[in-house]
């Protein structure tokens, strides 16, 4: 599994951040975190488009490139299922930015608080900002962005999983289901839920909070494992291969119907 997140931010027009201003913003943002922009050796250590900042002992790069990212329409119309104007939005843009921590063996849920964090601060001082693609599996508005990645260092369970995170619903022969999009960075795989006993809501609900937890604590679910509030609420846990997302490696749970 690899644990590097690459974090796109999708420009109306191509712009190179002025980082001394995404570090101020950053530190308004999140005071506990130690921020200031990398200099002389620490800069040099990276390319000279790829302007660096520290927080705390992590160097993230942020690059801007003047052009626009490839088309994925498979990505574009997930998106579109919570934002309808995602589509419009990814035509429109003309640039994008590069944001990654640096370093090898970073650990995911770390890695992707920190880089969630200057993401924000970067939208917080740059209108062009219109969109932000998530480790190439989700897309989220520069908006609900900006707005969610103030609680990126929140505890368990409050950080904003959401924005890293896809859940899409689906129907079953025997009911209703959801699959996840993102979590195989935190987790390994994704979870797949089919039930034919939970209203949509509820099954949105439990998937979320299963979700969280993997992204908070890693696989920690096993293969056969059975979960749930209490005795007369249990689910069921395997590792398989999806047979209805392309092979897809899943975590499938059920309420006992499959």
């Amino acid at each position: 599994m690899s644990n590097s997140l690459l974090s796109l931010v999708l420009l109306d027009n191509p712009v190179t951040p002025d980082m001394s201003a995404v570090a101020k913003v950053l530190r308004a943002r999140h005071p506990e975190l130690a921020t200031e922009v990398g200099e002389n050796g620490a800069v040099q250590q990276a390319q000279t488009n790829s302007p660096l900042i520290r927080c705390g002992n992590e160097l993230v790069a942020v690059m801007s490139m003047p052009a626009r990212i490839p088309d994925d329409a498979g990505l574009w119309s997930r998106a579109a299922g919570t934002w309808p104007e995602s589509k419009s939005v990814a035509a429109r843009h003309r640039g994008h930015l590069i944001v990654s921590v640096l370093g090898q063996n970073q650990r995911p849920l770390p890695s992707a608080r920190l880089t969630t964090a200057v993401i924000g601060a970067l939208i917080a001082t740059m209108p062009e900002c219109c969109a932000v693609v998530w480790n190439g599996r989700v897309a989220r508005s520069a908006e609900l962005w900006l707005d969610l990645s103030s609680r990126s260092f929140a505890p368990f369970p409050d950080y904003p999983s959401s924005l890293w995170v896809d859940i899409l619903p689906f129907r079953s022969k025997t009911g209703i289901g959801a699959v996840t999009i993102g979590l195989s960075a935190f987790a390994g795989r994704e979870i797949e839920f089919e039930t034919h006993k939970l209203t949509l809501p509820t099954l949105i609900d439990k998937v979320d909070g299963l979700t969280v937890y993997l992204v908070e604590h890693g696989l920690v679910v096993k293969d056969g494992d059975t979960f749930g509030r209490d005795s007369r609420e249990r689910f069921s846990a395997r590792y398989k291969d999806s047979d209805r997302f392309e092979g897809l490696p899943v975590l499938f749970c059920t309420d006992g119907s499959s």
